[in-house]
């Protein structure tokens, strides 16, 4: 499905993938899900059903928490079940969490040749390399930044800005990949262009955020690069 606004001169350049994780790389509906259900029985509230709860999901935890409250004016409220909330997903995070279909066979034949790879997500850090080991692909990615690396979180661009500086590789050769406006929006903050997958979380919020490429796998984006390395 790839409907594309770059031109082969990008593709031959392109050195530097920044890639989003909950929707993009891994399937973590299911346990984002049971998470923030458990949250709210703790706290006396009713479930929430899972569809409503994956709507939530990019904006980070605390985020995900207040909206599944339903904006609470009680913010120590929001930080208890914020903590709580942490607590149990970091038990449950790789309960039912896999990558997506792709995945593998695409960040296996990205990496190399020069390439970079990296992650930019607003899931905590120390959550992020967790499951990312726990999945095993770890060591496809140089940098992996979360919500809490940075001062400030996607869509604001400190953090592709940072990952540009340590890899120190220009914009005109990287290229952000998410599932969302969120990760649309970060790209444009930067100045940079952006692939969305079509099988993600945020995958509605990209009729009004379009992105520059929309592909159904990583492996049709892997395809468009080395098809692109053998005309050169």
């Amino acid at each position: 499905m790839t409907r594309s606004q770059l031109g082969p001169q990008f593709w031959r350049r392109l050195r530097l993938f920044i890639f989003d994780l909950d929707g993009t790389l891994i399937d973590s509906r299911l346990d984002l899900a049971n998470s923030v259900n458990a949250t709210l029985q703790e706290f006396g509230f009713q479930a929430r059903p899972q569809e409503e709860i994956f709507r939530y999901v990019g904006r980070g935890a605390s985020m995900l928490i207040r909206r599944s409250l339903g904006h609470p004016e009680d913010d120590q409220l929001v930080q208890r079940a914020l903590a709580f909330f942490l607590r149990y997903y970091r038990e449950h995070m790789l309960d039912h969490t896999v990558t997506y279909p792709g995945v593998r066979e695409g960040l296996a034949q990205l990496a190399g040749n020069g390439r970079v790879l990296t992650v930019l997500t607003n899931k905590p850090e120390r959550f992020t390399r967790a499951i990312l080991e726990g999945l095993g692909l770890g060591s496809y990615f140089r940098l992996v930044c979360g919500a809490d690396s940075f001062e400030r979180k996607k869509p604001h661009p400190q953090g592709v800005e940072a990952i540009l500086a340590q890899t120190e590789i220009a914009k005109t050769e990287a290229l952000v990949v998410g599932d969302s406006d969120v990760d649309v929006l970060t790209a444009r903050n930067a100045g940079l262009p952006v692939c969305a997958v079509t099988y993600g979380l945020g995958r509605h919020g990209l009729r009004e955020q379009p992105p520059d490429l929309l592909v159904d796998s990583l492996l049709e984006l892997a395809g468009l690069v080395a098809s692109a390395a053998r005309r050169t």
